[in-house]
């Protein structure tokens, strides 16, 4: 048995972390999220493809709730999700998310991007959250950058410190909304090698990308969206070898050849 079939099954026996049922969302007249039904084990890695537009970004950011949903329901370990307030604050600090674009605090150094979350939301005290940040950063490659300001990084640099920004939180799942499409081609493979590491030690994670090779080798099970919906899910070595809808066909057979 390989190590990736290894891993499919631990994952495949954890439970349930993440749960969405007849899930619809829409945007004016569009509907993005047609009755999404996807349950997420704990531990288990979850890569979502499909061509622009499918409803991908729009799937992963209604998972924190940062896009509403129109009905359906999504739990995370048991819980709804709370609609506003400071239980959606409690949620969010549950849930870890990377974009697509960095989103860190130009004015504050490396160190306190991480640190800021932990201290503001968790109340833990500054020493101790300087400890674990360093830790985080060392995780990730960039403890020596931790004075610098994240101008003064390379865009790989930032992903990998945006990461360890989410990491701090201690989330029980980790959302990736295409967290290498903005870098240069040389950048992408330090942070997905940041990645491949976080999904080796267990995380839970949902991650958007294009990124197939990423797909092939961290991913659990791969599900594959078009217009809106959920058209075929299945563990990376059969979707990539023997895709049964003739939509993924058509899908792989176009972006697999460059």
């Amino acid at each position: 048995m390989t190590v990736q079939q290894d891993r499919e099954i631990n994952a495949a026996t954890g439970q349930p972390l993440v749960v969405l049922e007849k899930v619809n969302k829409h945007f004016g007249a569009l509907h993005v999220l047609q009755d999404i039904d996807l349950s997420i084990k704990r531990g288990e890695v979850v890569v979502v493809i499909g061509p622009s537009g499918s409803g991908k970004s729009t799937l992963c950011r209604a998972i924190n709730r940062l896009e509403t949903i129109d009905d359906g329901s999504i739990t995370l370990d048991g819980q709804p999700l709370p609609a506003e307030g400071k239980a959606l604050a409690n949620l969010r600090a549950e849930v870890g998310m990377v974009f697509q674009s960095f989103n860190l605090f130009a004015h504050k150094t490396i160190l306190e991007n991480v640190t800021l979350g932990p201290i503001k939301v968790r109340g833990v005290k500054k020493a101790d959250a300087d400890k674990r940040a360093m830790e985080l950063l060392e995780r990730v490659g960039i403890a020596h950058q931790a004075e610098k300001y994240p101008a003064q990084l390379s865009g790989g640099q930032q992903q990998r410190v945006a990461i360890a920004r989410a990491l701090a939180m201690d989330p029980k799942v980790m959302l990736f909304d295409e967290p290498t499409s903005a870098l240069d081609p040389e950048m992408i493979k330090e942070v997905l090698d940041v990645m491949v590491e976080l999904a080796e030690q267990g995380m839970t994670m949902v991650v958007v990308t294009h990124e197939m090779g990423f797909a092939r080798t961290a991913a659990h099970r791969v599900v594959f969206m078009d217009a809106g919906a959920i058209a075929e899910e299945n563990t990376p070595h059969e979707f990539f070898t023997n895709p049964r809808t003739e939509r993924a066909q058509d899908f792989l057979g176009k972006i697999l050849k460059h």
